[in-house]
């Protein structure tokens, strides 16, 4: 297992990443997303409570030149599965669970993003009441998009203290390079919410992070504790 505040604070770029994982306490199921920006467009973001999750929205309205790739809904709960993704495949994901389709069917129905010559790799997660959790990745194949790989991963008895780390980046580059190889294992403790989240926050680099997303939900009666991270506010 790694240290992800340690991972995190060397790579100054993964773009955006989702950990899911248990407690050390075996307690509760651990979520995080966070996005980081180089653009002024892509900085120009916070995130914002809904009545089933989180959406981004433009810190300063005036300032947003294209919405279609950065305003989305991360984080959506249907009927107790947590999913949370980078990208509008959210819905894709929460209607399909909605009309009785399966996770991997409906991600089948996406692709990575067509923000050439990057493509970011779409990534997507779920957390099952249970606490026992999937990821996914779709990219490009190395840069060519003419072929999407899809990969799935899943976690069905989710060991105490461990966690699964994914992002879109291996790091900062021109074009970035999509994230390589399985989720990265991570350690993960039993501190409170707020410790947890502020380490994490305090790993992403001062000058591209954004927004960060922690959440615990409690195995046994299913109440959650989030809290949200705004570089603006």
């Amino acid at each position: 297992m790694i240290d992800l505040k340690a991972y995190l604070s060397e790579n100054s770029y993964p773009g955006r990443g989702i950990l899911l994982g248990r407690s050390a306490d075996n307690t509760k199921a651990v979520i995080a997303y966070f996005i980081m920006g180089r653009s002024e467009n892509s900085r120009n973001r916070i995130f914002e409570t809904t009545d089933d999750g989180i959406r981004t929205k433009a810190f300063d309205e005036s300032k947003m030149v294209d919405p279609s790739l950065i305003i989305y809904h991360p984080v959506r709960v249907v009927e107790g599965t947590t999913i949370v993704t980078n990208g509008d495949q959210t819905d894709t994901v929460a209607d399909a669970f909605r009309n009785g389709t399966g996770w991997v069917r409906a991600l089948r129905t996406r692709e990575f993003e067509p923000d050439g010559p990057n493509y970011t790799p779409r990534i997507s997660g779920m957390v099952r009441p249970d606490g026992s959790y999937r990821l996914s990745i779709l990219k490009s194949a190395d840069g060519d998009p003419a072929c999407c790989q899809r990969f799935f991963f899943e976690y069905d008895a989710p060991i105490a203290g461990q966690g699964h780390f994914i992002s879109t980046y291996e790091t900062d580059g021109d074009p970035l390079p999509s994230f390589q190889g399985t989720p990265k294992t991570v350690a993960v403790g039993s501190e409170s919410l707020k410790d947890f989240g502020d380490g994490l926050w305090e790993s992403l680099n001062a000058d591209n992070k954004v927004s960060l997303f922690v959440r615990y939900i409690d195995l046994k009666s299913g109440e959650t504790q989030s809290l949200i991270y705004n570089k603006h506010i």
